[in-house]
């Protein structure tokens, strides 16, 4: 008998995918996005159009996940949709969501179901959208109208994908709607989407005791160029501190780090306000002091030399590959939210055409994770990034984060290798030796050296 190497997973450990109406749906022209889109702000020039024709035919995914022995899928309601003028709800949008989430129930799959995920309606936008704290109720009342529908098929429930990301890239950089780059403001929609999704969760635990209510935040490290700097790590560390915990702070004690909490109101009642973790990471960037941009805290952020990195975009965002930073996150999210709640990683992905580093990085991620586990940290799933090729904001069509190649002319799925060696992992709640040496043999030695390993007798 030949002994195996593997890394097994906890029982019950939720696998699946990620992903968002605006870019999976198709034909959504009543938010926001769909407005910058018409004023040619996508980089390409393209629009999300039909996207993946999930409002027509979602089910043909969900197929693709279910032959990957996915147990779970994460989706979110496109809030314009169900509510496309103020007070106006329509009825058949919420039926066509019933049967997307039928389907996943028939299909044995967790629904893991995003009520925000960067989309507004273009009324909600014209009154101020979250930049206006008078708008949060319109959100909490959609929040409770779609939780009531929909609780019989659901119970695992994310108020916000990435009020980090929504506010970072809308009011500083401004390469998000509405496009703008006044720091201030992006405090405030900060805050204001904190507050949301606190009087959401109080809101929708009498409408659904037993639910599971979270909310997702981006994590990004920030290391200095050079550890020696004092003023490289003042500046990696005030980017890390102002992307990263300054809302994970608000959400967890409804304070502010100083000096935000000079400027803005503490929110009452935040403690608590989350049943789960949800932590979506992709890389990290290296940081150099520079006085040049005090709008980006003084720090020029670039990928270090020779690093292994995604398929860059055309504004280069995506980065560098570093799965030891899944686990740094892990860790320090842990240590900041005094461990006493689940995580999820609710999305992680690589941007891979040629599909020749994302088998190596999910391998490498998922190792770090089981690390993490190893040592005591509650992750209790994993959702990919993403399923299949779909819209990605504002690069358009130029990347690509699917396990499965979308051709956009004829909407064929063409399932790559990281697809069917994601769906072993799934069917094994493992990474066995086997589908490491299969997929990836090059970083066999450092998969099994990551964290705890069981041997296990196979037949020789």
């Amino acid at each position: 008998m030949a002994k195996q190497r593997i890394l097994r997973f906890p029982e019950g450990f939720l696998w699946g995918t990620a992903s968002s109406s605006h870019q999976c749906e198709g034909g959504n022209t009543n938010n926001q996005w769909y407005r910058w889109e018409q004023q040619g702000r996508i980089l390409t020039g393209e629009s999300s159009g039909f996207a993946n024709n999930w409002w027509v035919a979602a089910e043909r995914d969900f197929e693709l996940a279910e032959q990957m022995e996915n147990n779970a899928l994460r989706l979110s309601l496109e809030w314009s949709r169900i509510e496309p003028a103020e007070g106006h709800w329509d009825s058949a949008a919420i039926d066509r969501y019933r049967a997307m989430l039928s389907d996943l129930r028939r299909r044995y799959m967790t629904p893991v179901v995003t009520l925000h995920h960067f989309t507004d309606p273009l009324w909600f936008t014209d009154r101020g959208g979250f930049a206006n704290e008078a708008n949060i109720s319109y959100f909490v009342r959609y929040a409770v109208y779609a939780v009531q529908a929909l609780k019989d098929l659901c119970d695992f429930w994310i108020t916000f994908n990435e009020p980090n990301v929504y506010a970072t890239l809308g009011y500083v950089i401004g390469s998000y709607p509405p496009g703008e780059q006044n720091m201030m403001s992006a405090f405030q929609v900060t805050r204001n989407m904190v507050q949301a999704h606190v009087e959401a969760f109080y809101a929708l635990r009498p409408t659904q005791p037993g639910g599971q209510i979270g909310c997702c935040l981006n994590y990004r490290l920030f290391d200095p160029a050079n550890y020696l700097s004092p003023l490289d790590r003042s500046a990696a560390g005030l980017q890390e501190t102002f992307y990263n915990w300054a809302t994970l702070e608000a959400m967890e004690t409804g304070r502010f780090i100083f000096p935000l909490n000079m400027m803005l109101e503490p929110i009452e009642h935040a403690a608590g306000t989350r049943d789960f973790h949800g932590v979506n990471y992709y890389t990290r960037e290296m940081v150099r002091f520079d006085p040049s941009i005090p709008n980006e805290l003084f720090g020029r952020r670039f990928v270090r030399s020779g690093a292994i990195r995604n398929d860059p975009g055309l504004d280069n965002y995506f980065g560098e590959i570093y799965p030891e930073g899944i686990y740094r996150i892990l860790k320090t999210v842990y240590r900041r939210t005094r461990g006493n709640k689940p995580f999820y990683i609710t999305e992680n992905g690589f941007s891979d055409a040629e599909d020749n580093r994302r088998p190596r990085a999910i391998l490498e991620h998922l190792a770090m994770i089981h690390r993490a586990i190893s040592e005591g940290i509650p992750v209790r799933g994993y959702l990919h990034w993403t399923l299949v090729d779909n819209f990605e904001w504002n690069e358009g069509w130029s990347v690509r984060f699917g396990l499965v190649e979308l051709d956009l002319l004829t909407q064929r799925r063409i399932p790559r290798s990281s697809a069917s060696m994601f769906g072993e992992i799934c069917r094994a709640n493992a990474i066995t030796e086997a589908i490491v040496e299969r997929y990836a043999p090059e970083v066999a030695e450092a998969i099994f050296g990551t964290g705890a390993v069981i041997e296990r007798q196979v037949p020789a």
